[in-house]
Formats: structure tokens, sequence, C-alpha cells
């Protein structure tokens, strides 16, 4: 099927490959159904790209790229809407939020969206502890020790 994107023009997307989020994404409940997309330089970003609305698309990346200590416990009743059996059926992405220069860009920690790859579907799932922030920046600042 083909369909319209934010950043990519009109693209054939197969409808195998099609991500199911039951409850929609906080915000927009009614968009159901979105598309992986990879980016032309096949980079660590990614596209999460609504199939109804070409406007909406949500630039992705898979959080441990960045932060290797990143964990989080997922709900019992997201595991049961997503239909997780096992703990290799997960795969985590965090949106971005692209800002110039790409130094301030930052990444949605507390609210990671949870893919089940084998059944396609997906929640976002917001965090209830105080771990991690919306805007967690991208690249960590460099401290710069007395005497450089």
């Amino acid at each position: 099927m083909k369909i319209q994107t934010k950043y990519l023009g009109e693209t054939e997307v197969s409808e195998n490959h099609l991500l199911r989020f039951p409850q929609g994404l906080p915000g927009f409940a009614e968009e159901k159904e979105f598309i992986l997309m990879d980016l032309p330089d096949g980079g660590v970003f990614q596209v999460l790209q609504s199939v109804q609305e070409a406007e909406l698309a949500f630039i992705v990346a898979n959080p441990y790229n960045f932060f290797q200590d990143y964990a989080f416990e997922l709900e019992d009743a997201s595991r049961v809407l997503l239909q997780i059996e096992k703990p290799e059926d997960v795969v985590v992405y965090v949106i971005v939020t692209v800002r110039d220069p790409f130094s301030s860009s930052t990444v949605n920690l507390k609210a990671p969206i949870v893919l089940n790859h084998s059944r396609q579907m997906a929640k976002q799932q917001i965090l209830k502890n105080d771990l991690y922030e919306t805007k967690t920046p991208i690249v960590q600042p460099k401290v710069i020790q007395k005497g450089e």
C-alpha cells in the first residue's frame, strides 16, 4: 500500500509491517496504525510514521544506543495488551526531539515505545517512576576539568 509520509514523501509499505497501537498514542488516541521506517542515511534513527496522517511522524531511536543502563519494569496490563510471551519479543524505542544544533537534541526516556515485534503491536508506556525525564540530552555535556 502507498502512504504519504512527513519525511520521505509517498512511500510503498507492506501491510505486514504495520505496527498496531491498540490504545493509540497519548494525545493521538485515534491514531492506531504506524510504520517504522529507516531514514536514508541508515543511522541509528528511524521514523515512526502514522499510516493515516502524513504530518504525524516521530523520530525514534533504540535508547540502548545512548544509555546502556536504561531499564524499566513493564506493567502487567501492558504485557497482556501487547501479548508479550517472552522477553525476546520486546523492542524498545524512545522519541527523539531533534534540535539545532543536534548536540542539544533530547530523548524521552520517561515514555518509551514498547513493541512486541512478533505480533506487530506497540504501546507508549508512561513510566510511573522518577528515574527518567522527558527531555534527556542525547549528548551529555562534557565536564571541563580544571586546567583544560
